[in-house]
């Protein structure tokens, strides 16, 4: 993912009001819930989740495939 649309996508998604998580998924196969606003911090092209237990997640644009709503949610995708 280009890095505009990175931060372009994580802002939108980050702040809905109300809130809603969502996954941003990696070319790894990982996919990260963003389950609160406040654990994750982005700017120029890297982004960082931090769980609930305290356990850090470092990605940058190249990494994200995807961003998608939960399916709770039913948000599109970014």
């Amino acid at each position: 993912m280009e890095s505009e649309s990175f931060e372009r996508s994580l802002n939108a998604f980050s702040r809905r009001k109300p809130f809603q998580s969502f996954s941003v998924e990696l070319s790894s196969g990982e996919s990260i819930t963003v389950d609160h606003p406040d654990a994750l911090v982005y700017r120029g092209g890297l982004a960082v989740y931090v769980a609930l237990d305290g356990t850090p997640t470092l990605f940058d644009h190249a990494q994200v495939t995807r961003m998608v709503g939960s399916p709770d949610n039913q948000s599109a995708a970014a």
